[in-house]
């Protein structure tokens, strides 16, 4: 991978190649390369994925990374990267980049933010300064940016909340979405960047409908699924997600916003979903937390102590192929960070290869097969355990 990067497209485009049920295997071409999906996208927020080199990140597999405007509109700027030709060269990634205009970033500010019709008003978590996004600052925010598909400025909220509300924020988000689709496809950018839509609504199957309805009326390259994985439970994701997706147009991507346990993935790939991205892998990585074909195991275990092989004899990646379990447990205990490195190297191999997996069970025509034996195998973190960890965040936030 080179500091410059090589323009291999004039303009987004999908390609859906197989179907296997509603599994979809296809291919994004883009302006800084292709990338095969279903695909998943490690999390660079800050134009970084947290403890690897992009060179690791591509090494294990990964095509496609994302940044957050929220966070690089506020540390560097975009003036900073745009100066620098772009966020790929800035950060040194020549394969393609998604940005999330800071819709969810807001959100998550609990009461450092307000919301009103023409925009968001937000506190700097880092220096306490005001700012205000409208749907056209987020677009033109991701234009400086650079970056190969941009998202819609949106309202989201948490699934479960009052419905009077999130019909607010849905149709809000509708409103933004015309205003960011006019705003883009009027210039230059529209010819490099593609510009994706978000459906909310909650867990309200009516208010879902609704929105996939206007929000596939706007022109889009592709659609999200946003304000999932913010609350509801397992059941209720898959459910939404089912309906959204059976809404959306065959002939362009499918995004999830957020989701990134192995048995979501599996199951949402299932659903006829293309594209996700989330944290997850790297944050459980740096606590110690690591995948296996049969669940989640926290390294620190004392079961682990005189473990002499690799924690995955089946693995390839660096951690698995080079250090015992015991060593990997040694390091976390003696807060070494080498630790969290190999975990998180652990980790975004383990959901990196399963995406590679699922698309080659779907051109195999063996989706469903492969969906069994991998859900049968794998233990998920208990339902409750998470929903309580969920709640207290969101209480958390509530009170920050």
């Amino acid at each position: 991978m080179g500091r410059l990067t090589a323009m291999t497209a004039d303009r987004f485009s999908f390609h859906l190649q197989a179907t296997d049920g509603s599994a979809r295997r296809g291919q994004i071409t883009t302006p800084h390369g292709t990338a095969q999906t279903p695909l998943f996208m490690p999390v660079a927020t800050q134009a970084t994925v947290k403890g690897l080199t992009f060179d690791e990140v591509r090494g294990l597999g990964a095509e496609t990374v994302l940044s957050n405007a929220y966070h690089l509109y506020l540390r560097p700027g975009v003036g900073r990267i745009h100066s620098a030709g772009g966020l790929h060269q800035f950060m040194g990634w020549d394969g393609p980049i998604l940005t999330d205009s800071g819709g969810y970033q807001a959100f998550s500010m609990g009461s450092l933010r307000r919301v009103s019709d023409d925009g968001i008003a937000f506190r700097s978590h880092i220096d306490g300064s005001e700012h205000f996004f409208t749907p056209q600052s987020a677009i033109l925010n991701q234009h400086g940016i650079g970056a190969d598909i941009i998202m819609c400025f949106d309202q989201c909220v948490f699934s479960a909340g009052e419905p009077a509300a999130v019909k607010d924020a849905m149709r809000r988000t509708h409103r933004w979405a015309q205003v960011c689709y006019d705003t883009h496809a009027n210039s230059a950018n529209a010819a490099r960047q593609a510009l994706f839509g978000i459906v909310q609504g909650g867990t309200i199957r009516e208010l879902r409908q609704e929105s996939t309805g206007v929000i596939t009326g706007i022109p889009c390259d592709g659609y999200a699924i946003g304000g999932l994985a913010v609350g509801e439970t397992k059941a209720e994701m898959h459910e939404i997600t089912q309906l959204v997706c059976d809404g959306l147009p065959t002939g362009k991507p499918r995004y999830l916003m957020g989701v990134g346990s192995p048995e979501d993935l599996v199951n949402s790939v299932a659903l006829g979903v293309d594209l996700f991205d989330c944290v997850l892998p790297t944050r459980v990585a740096r606590n110690g937390a690591l995948f296996t074909p049969t669940g989640r195991i926290n390294i620190a275990n004392r079961r682990y102590a005189a473990q002499d092989a690799p924690l995955d004899d089946a693995c390839d990646c660096y951690a698995c192929r080079n250090y015992t379990a015991a060593y990997l447990r040694h390091l976390f205990k003696a807060r070494e960070m080498l630790g969290p490195r190999l975990a998180s190297i652990h980790n975004l191999r383990f959901i990196l290869r399963l995406m590679a997996e699922m698309r080659g069970a779907i051109a195999a025509g063996r989706f469903a097969q492969y969906r069994a034996q991998f859900l049968a195998a794998y233990r998920p973190t208990d339902e409750k355990r998470r929903q309580t960890q969920k709640r207290r965040w969101v209480e958390g936030r509530g009170a920050a």
